[in-house]
């Protein structure tokens, strides 16, 4: 079957005004799945998560994987217009989850379409997951587990199709300060809090000295801060959270180590997780090479992808901006969704890995 740009513009708008936020993705799932079958594919359901083989796939082959996920985080205020109708405007699709990530979820589709439609030097394969926007244990953490050795990826996130061939890493630290309690009339206990300022200025001050040159230096941002029980009583404990952000050159274990060893012996520290690594391709790749010489330019991506649970290189390449994911009045443009697949297929069909 023939790539029809219609055919995908429909699935699209079908997707939108299915509300699909993280965890509600049952409905998005079934849908994505009609479309396979209407083309031929039974796909491997894990969870909700939806795996495609190629006709002729064959293990000898090295394997690329495509990837974009189903899910959208909730709608923000500010929307002018219903977020689960789709509305086109002056060559703008808006709706919720358009451009995050629900082009580059049907581009990547009907990209795999056609590259299966052929002979390929490798094995295509595509993966809709669901819960990345939370990075949860249903989405690709449980379907990692069932794919085949990868030898690429390619994620499907909004991009403006520029390959983002690092991405930064995520991790969360949740500080325990501790004190003593006493009456704030008179000078007693052992102030939680303002031991936890001294904390978080040191933090603030904290020094990652290798820096990337596509990703910078590790950001590190105390983002939430709670002590005290009433206005009369020092504050005995003093809890604070961290969002930090890393760079190839640091894993996630790594800046837990520095930072434990900095601290003193009354401040205890938690990892949420330490899974979120960041992660890089090499630019002499050949898909990356083959990428320069269309034109496109590598960067480097500060926000999370699916990616980070993938143990393969791997970058970001779709249509769309990631300034508009997460955004009142959300949107792709028709031309950017249009454009998609034709670019993809430059890049991908033919391709020796």
């Amino acid at each position: 079957m023939e790539h029809s740009f219609s055919d995908m513009l429909a699935l699209l708008k079908q997707l939108i005004a299915t509300p699909s936020v993280t965890r509600q993705e049952q409905e998005v799932s079934a849908i994505m799945k009609a479309d396979m079958v209407r083309h031929g594919y039974t796909p491997k359901e894990i969870g909700l998560n939806l795996l495609l083989y190629g006709h002729s796939y064959d293990p000898a082959k090295p394997t690329l994987l495509l990837n974009s996920h189903m899910d959208t985080v909730k709608p923000v205020a500010g929307w002018t217009k219903d977020p689960f109708t789709p509305t086109v405007e002056d060559g703008k699709l808006y709706g919720l989850g358009s451009n995050d990530d629900g082009a580059g979820l049907v581009s990547l589709l009907y990209t795999f379409y056609q590259l299966d439609s052929k002979p390929q030097a490798y094995n295509p394969i595509f993966l809709a997951t669901v819960e990345e926007e939370v990075n949860g244990t249903g989405g690709m953490k449980l379907a990692v587990n069932e794919l085949p050795k990868i030898d690429v990826a390619l994620i499907g996130e909004p991009t403006g199709m520029q390959p983002a061939v690092a991405e930064k890493g995520l991790m969360v630290l949740d500080f325990t300060v501790h004190g003593k309690a006493g009456h704030a009339a008179r000078n007693e206990g052992i102030n939680a809090l303002y031991r936890a300022m001294d904390v978080i200025a040191m933090l603030r001050d904290f020094k990652f000295t290798e820096q990337s040159d596509l990703l910078g230096p590790v950001k590190m941002t105390v983002t939430m801060i709670n002590a005290g029980t009433q206005h009369n009583v020092i504050p005995d404990t003093c809890t604070f959270t961290a969002d930090i952000r890393s760079n190839e050159f640091y894993s996630n274990h790594r800046i837990f180590d520095m930072i434990s060893a900095a601290l003193p012996e009354w401040c205890e520290i938690k990892a949420r997780s330490f899974n979120l690594n960041s992660s890089r391709i090499d630019v002499n790749h050949p898909l990356i090479r083959k990428a320069a010489g269309m034109g496109m330019v590598p960067y480097g991506s500060p926000t999370l992808s699916d990616q980070a649970i993938l143990d393969c290189p791997s970058f970001k390449l779709g249509p769309g901006q990631s300034s508009r994911s997460h955004t009142a009045d959300e949107y792709v443009t028709l031309d950017e969704l249009e454009q998609a697949v034709p670019v993809y297929l430059d890049l991908l069909d033919g391709m020796e890995l």
